[in-house]
This record gives C-alpha cells, sequence and structure tokens, in this order.
C-alpha cells in the first residue's frame, strides 16, 4: 500500500525537481574579472557599488528571426532567452542596456514587414530591459554587408531603434559617462554616403568634446577642486566629465597592428576569453570588448587613427579589452553576456563575465524527465510490474 502511493507520488516529484531545475539555471553564473590595466596597488572602487555607479549589462548577437523563426525558436529557444533576460534584470538589477550589432539574423534580407517581427520579437525578449535606458547599435547582419548597404534602408531601420541617427550612430550620457555608437560597417565600405555621415558624427563629438573639457575645466573654483554637476539621460544633452573620452560603441573592434586580437592578448590584453562565438567591441577611457566572427574584420587602419584622435579614447590606465559571447542559441551552445560597472567614485571600471544555461543541458534535462514518465507508464501498465 505503502508502495503504490509512493508511485502515485512520483509523477509530482519528478514535474517539481524538473521545475525547480529550470527556475535555478534560468540565473545566469556571473564572476568577476580582474582588471590587468590597473597600475599596482590602485584601488578600483567599491566592489559592493555604490548609488553613484552605472552598471551597463551588454549583450550581442541576438540574431532573431522574427516571423521566419521556426517552432523550436519561438517556443523554445526565445522562451528561455526571454526568461534569462528576466532573471538576469532581477539578479543583476542594471541600469542600463546596450545590445552589439545583429539584431537579426538576416536583417538585410528582410522587408520592412517583416523586421516588423523582428522588432516585435525582440520587445518580447527583453521584457523588463525596455524600463530602462536602451541603445542597440547596427551590425552587418542587421544592414548587409559593403555591396548590400543601401542608405534607405539603414535609415529606416535605425529609426527604430533609441537614439540613433540616419547613418546609425548615436551619442548620448547617463550617470556622468558619456557613450559615442558608430556605425563600424559604413567605416568598412570605402566612399559611401553613410560613411561620410559617420565621418560627421565623429567631427561634431569631437568638436562637441573640445567644448564640454573646456567649460568643464571653467567650472572648477580657485581651489582647484570641480563644482559638482547633475547630470541626467538625455541623448548627448550634457556635459561630459573632464579628464576621459567618451565610450566608444562599435560593432567591429578598431584596428591594432601587431595581430594583437590573438586570444593570448598583447598591449591591450583581453581579460575576458568565453568560449563560443565572441562579437563586438566596446571602448573607453580604460574598457573595450572586441572580436566579431573572424577577428581579422577590424574597422580599416586608416579610420581607426581617425577616431582616436577624433575622440580621444585614452586613459593613463590603458584601454582594456574583453571578448563579449554571443546571447543565442542560434550559433552555439554558450551563450553569455557581460557587466561592465562604470565607478562612481573615480574612473575605474569593472568587469563581470556572465554565462546563462547551455541549450544542451537543457535538453538532457527534459530528456531525462520524458524518459522516467515512459518508465512510469510501463511500470503501471505492466501487471508483473505492480506489485514492487
Amino acid at each position: 500500500m505503502v508502495a503504490v502511493a509512493w508511485r502515485s507520488l512520483l509523477p509530482v516529484i519528478i514535474i517539481s525537481a524538473f521545475i525547480v531545475y529550470e527556475e535555478r539555471v534560468s540565473f545566469p553564473s556571473c564572476k568577476h574579472l580582474p582588471d590587468t590595466t590597473n597600475h599596482p596597488g590602485e584601488h578600483v572602487g567599491n566592489e559592493d557599488g555604490s548609488p553613484e555607479d552605472l552598471k551597463v549589462m551588454m549583450v550581442a548577437n541576438l540574431l532573431l528571426l522574427g516571423s521566419e523563426a521556426g517552432f523550436v525558436n519561438l517556443y523554445f529557444r526565445d522562451y528561455y532567452m526571454s526568461k534569462f533576460f528576466k532573471k538576469s534584470f532581477q539578479s543583476l538589477k542594471p541600469d542600463m542596456l546596450l545590445v552589439l550589432g545583429d539584431v537579426s539574423a538576416k536583417g538585410s534580407e528582410l522587408s520592412r514587414s517583416k523586421w516588423l517581427s523582428v522588432f516585435h520579437q525582440f520587445d518580447q525578449i527583453l521584457g523588463p530591459f525596455l524600463e530602462l535606458p536602451l541603445h542597440v547599435i547596427l551590425g552587418d547582419r542587421d544592414v548587409g554587408e559593403c555591396c548590400d548597404l543601401d542608405a534607405k534602408s539603414v535609415n529606416w531601420v535605425a529609426r527604430n531603434f533609441p537614439g540613433l541617427d540616419s547613418s546609425g550612430c548615436g551619442a548620448f550620457e547617463i550617470s556622468n559617462i558619456s557613450f559615442v555608437s558608430l556605425n563600424a560597417v559604413a567605416l568598412l565600405c570605402g566612399n559611401n554616403k553613410l560613411r561620410f555621415g559617420v565621418e560627421k558624427v565623429i567631427e561634431r563629438e569631437s568638436v562637441d568634446l573640445q567644448m564640454k573639457t573646456k567649460s568643464t575645466a571653467e567650472t572648477k573654483d580657485e581651489s582647484g577642486m570641480s563644482r559638482e554637476l547633475s547630470y541626467d539621460f538625455g541623448w548627448r544633452e550634457n556635459a561630459m566629465t573632464s579628464g576621459s573620452g567618451p565610450v566608444l560603441v562599435l560593432h567591429f573592434p578598431l584596428y591594432r597592428p601587431g595581430n594583437t586580437y590573438s586570444r593570448e592578448g598583447s598591449a591591450f590584453k583581453s581579460t575576458i576569453h568565453p568560449s563560443g562565438h565572441s562579437s563586438n567591441f566596446i571602448e573607453s577611457s580604460n574598457f573595450s570588448a572586441s572580436g566579431p566572427y573572424d577577428l581579422s574584420q577590424t574597422v580599416p587602419p586608416n579610420a581607426t587613427e581617425y577616431i582616436f584622435h577624433a575622440l580621444k579614447p585614452s586613459h593613463p590606465d590603458g584601454t582594456r579589452e574583453v571578448t563579449v559571447p554571443a546571447m543565442t542559441w542560434n550559433t552555439g551552445n554558450d551563450p553569455g553576456f557581460v557587466v561592465a560597472t562604470f565607478r562612481g567614485n573615480n574612473s575605474a571600471v569593472s568587469v563581470t563575465y556572465c554565462s546563462v544555461a547551455r541549450e544542451s543541458d537543457i535538453l538532457i534535462a527534459y530528456t531525462c524527465t520524458l524518459v522516467l514518465f515512459i518508465i512510469l507508464v510501463i511500470v503501471s501498465n505492466t501487471p508483473q510490474l505492480k506489485d514492487f
């Protein structure tokens, strides 16, 4: 009698165990990465965080299919990716989300009506992140390679993302940190209308940088201490902090001579090396993330030199590189993201790498649950086994 009662509870136990497992693996697993660019003995700030810190979550390569998504993508992969974003939001409490390009898997081939389904899918997956400041840059899968690049199409796609101009560039400031995003795809394509638009943005931001730096210097009182300024989130409406350039956001890494994009690093050593597919480049006075696809695909040397000269994203601590993995199961089994915390009490940046559950692990859990249910059904319908 006890055995029969125990057997009747087994389905409930199996389902409960699966629900607990699913809930547990939905939370990201994160680890703080040491900053190899700081000078010895330099204090990088309070690791517990403070109200002045800016915590930016960065994801790349969502590769959404929109209306072309099949059953598996719609009801399995999208479901879990949405859950990963929700649990990451709950556990990490970021202040902002940066999406580093390739929102769509084949956006350059899509009609506008199909792009609308990608935007809808994008909103569904992000969930609570839509309440935060959000910035999305364009990747080559979004707008096409050089042979497919069309200014009108880029303009239309850019208008559907916050803060991007007609050339696919943007500039904004939040929590005293200035960000500039450039359409790196256009910079790869020689002389074209979009490239000229990007160069105008660089020139405008360069002039603005010089004016704001001068303006900030003039706010110093006689003792040499800067007056406290108040900043709110807005698209490039406020001054930047004196002494550092903006955070430069690109889909492709800037060119570095001497094969500096090796996995083992170099003068600008990578401090994050997640397995699988890496993507994108973010650069600030002391922070950058690099890699996409083939690491030989970089912004041309002349454009790189022009950007560095105009925007001066330099700092005595050097430039920090990390590798940002793709936030999708469509290109590999190890999705993840990076969280950069810009310390409010100094210029330090701390970096945390977060991984989410592998598709294979969840499939194994589904398979084990199914096998156990099949065994229970067989046992329940086999008279010789019912007495055991």
